[in-house]
């Protein structure tokens, strides 16, 4: 039964209403009773950060265990990437723009913001269209766009490049990180030993990709997916919905966030992608790996615009830090607090690891809601009680 009863939904403070939270709570607390151990995947960052923000993990009872995926795209970009990007800079002189949250992505050599102190020209951009302007405000730089991101930003980017085309503008190029959320499942389920009952899909991928490339989890892995909103009331229903699933026996994928989801995804989006980006043979990501197709290039035609066609970069793995335990965190085998740095070595404010820099690392959302004041933010659970 959704827990909005018929009732039409349409600001903000709707999805956040005691009584809705307090409903899907008591079906949570229903479905899961008995000594079964529930392990839940939620994939994207926003939602760890969601249940930290609004305490929700103090509503879902014992039995019920979040696991942190890879869905943070800041966090997924090894170090060797970032080393690549800043070579740029420091060997070609060219303007590299990023957004704010690579400013503090460590690599073998520091930040890209700790070399920016040494007079490298770094700069922070809010969307790839501003890296664009920066170049045609800038005739004799080169700026290259360091693009990161799932399928959510990815056709930003692409359009960009399309843009660049149309005006001509010649001294602009994308150094291309973009990574695909499915390979990157797919890599967790495969891991040894891992054991996952269900997954929250991520919403803002789901925006452009639609729900029917989760299909194989269902299929092929009998887990259940709810794609999921990032509102309280959006959370704990799509949790309902799983464990309604696992308590039926069944796997299937389900759509909780209708309102900004459609089945087939953002068709313009993906004619955007379809046209710019292919399917790299392999890419590494940061605790993961190398793996196949997982990620973007662009296409040969748009050479031009390719920062690693025209300066050829060359590939660069540079290893993590031995003690950071970013891999094991992304793949849910560690909880944040269980990595031997965390709160130690590695604080959001010296970062050693990609997870405590990015505004949706595990890391960062355990460190400032759930350990800050000893616990997480108790707005709505004291509202509404348990």
């Amino acid at each position: 039964m959704p827990i909005s009863s018929g009732r039409s939904m349409k600001y903000v403070d709707e999805y956040r209403d005691p009584d809705l939270i307090r409903q899907a709570a008591a079906e949570i607390r229903r479905l899961a009773a008995g000594d079964r151990h529930f392990r839940i995947m939620e994939v994207c960052g926003g939602h760890t950060h969601a249940f930290y923000r609004f305490a929700l993990e103090d509503l879902l009872p014992p039995n019920v265990e979040l696991i942190h995926g890879p869905g943070c795209p800041v966090c997924v970009l090894p170090m060797g990437r970032v080393d690549a990007g800043l070579s740029l800079a420091i060997d070609h002189g060219v303007i590299l723009a990023t957004f704010g949250d690579v400013m503090r992505v460590p690599g073998a050599g520091g930040t890209p913001l700790q070399h920016v102190a040494r007079g490298v020209d770094v700069r922070i951009v809010y969307s790839p269209l501003d890296a664009l302007e920066l170049a045609r405000r800038n005739p004799a730089r080169h700026v290259v766009f360091f693009a990161i991101g799932f399928e959510t930003t990815a056709p930003s980017t692409a359009l960009t490049i399309l843009r660049a085309r149309e005006l001509g503008v010649g001294n602009f190029s994308v150094l291309s990180n973009h990574v695909t959320i499915v390979p990157a499942i797919k890599a967790v389920l495969d891991s040894p030993g891992m054991r996952i009952d269900g997954f929250l899909g991520p919403g803002h991928v789901s925006t452009v990709i639609g729900c029917r490339p989760y299909e194989f989890i269902a299929r092929h892995y009998g887990k259940p997916l709810v794609v999921s909103g990032f509102e309280p009331a959006d959370l704990l229903q799509a949790m309902a919905m799983l464990l309604r699933q696992l308590h039926d026996g069944r796997a299937e994928v389900e759509n909780q966030y209708r309102r900004a989801v459609a089945e087939d995804g953002n068709a313009a989006a993906l004619r955007a992608l379809s046209e710019v980006f292919e399917l790299r043979a392999f890419f590494e990501w940061r605790g993961l790996g190398f793996i196949t197709h997982s990620a973007l290039c662009i296409k040969p035609e748009f050479a031009q615009w390719d920062a690693e066609r025209r300066f050829d970069v060359p590939p660069v793995v540079t290893a993590d830090p031995v003690a950071a335990q970013c891999g094991e965190v992304l793949k849910g085998v560690l909880k944040p607090h269980q990595c031997k740095l965390f709160g130690r070595e590695c604080t959001p404010e010296r970062p050693v690891g990609a997870l405590m820099v990015s505004s949706e690392g595990a890391c960062a959302a355990y460190h400032a809601h759930a350990l800050r004041s000893g616990r997480a933010d108790a707005g709505i659970v004291e509202e509404i009680g348990t």
